[in-house]
């Protein structure tokens, strides 16, 4: 519908949640002396939750939530009865891997982790109509030099191999292999992640975890 106040289409690609289950000691394992393992581990918990309802907020046709400590894990089965999403697992490989076997074969994907709670469900459908509009990709921006966010009309290996996954110039790298794709990109607003412990006072101050329903 295109009249003036009509509702907005629903985005037709997969949007794909990357995320590990809340093991304590291997999640957020920089926010440990902070938080303690098990508070680190609660908090992943917390932001994995909030991910998954700004996903569904965003009204994709389908959500699939890639699990990378195994999908019979009870947090991630607990995950799929509370939103309905369809648990696919990471496998093996890098990072790069796993996003390039997670958004192969898609006529078009959005991928986002589960550590970004300033990501809005808006970001998410601009990412879908950015697509749709003929984009050849489209990136959430991330202070840390990173992304949040990364769509693909068409999945490339080229996109991944190589990135300095982790550091602070995966953004750079990213759009310097757009660039030799010679595809069109669109970059969204820059976000934060919660990685570090300043992170943390961040998001208290934020309130965002807080919010019941998630913002749009």
């Amino acid at each position: 519908m295109n009249s003036r106040g009509a509702t907005p289409a629903r985005p037709d690609n997969v949007l794909i949640v990357f995320a590990r289950a809340p093991v304590p000691g291997r999640v957020k394992t920089r926010l440990a002396p902070l938080l303690g393992a098990e508070g680190a581990a609660r908090l992943h918990a917390q932001l994995v939750e909030k991910t998954l309802r700004i996903a569904l907020a965003a009204g994709f046709a389908r959500v699939e939530l890639y699990c990378a400590s195994g999908i019979d894990h009870v947090f991630f089965k607990n995950m799929q009865k509370r939103f309905g999403v369809h648990l696919r697992s990471q496998g093996r490989g890098n990072l790069g891997d796993r996003m390039y076997r997670a958004m192969r074969g898609h006529p078009g994907a959005v991928l986002i982790g589960s550590d970004c709670p300033s990501l809005r469900a808006a970001d998410l459908r601009a990412a879908a109509k950015a697509l749709r509009a003929g984009a050849d990709a489209v990136l959430s921006p991330a202070e840390d030099g990173g992304y949040a966010l990364i769509g693909l009309r068409r999945a490339s290996r080229m996109v991944f191999d190589g990135v300095d996954w982790g550091s602070a110039r995966v953004l750079a790298q990213t759009r310097a292999r757009l660039q030799r794709l010679r595809w069109r990109w669109q970059e969204l607003r820059t976000v934060w992640d919660v990685d570090r412990p300043e992170d943390v006072a961040r998001l208290n101050k934020s309130r965002l975890l807080s919010r019941r329903r998630p913002t749009s």
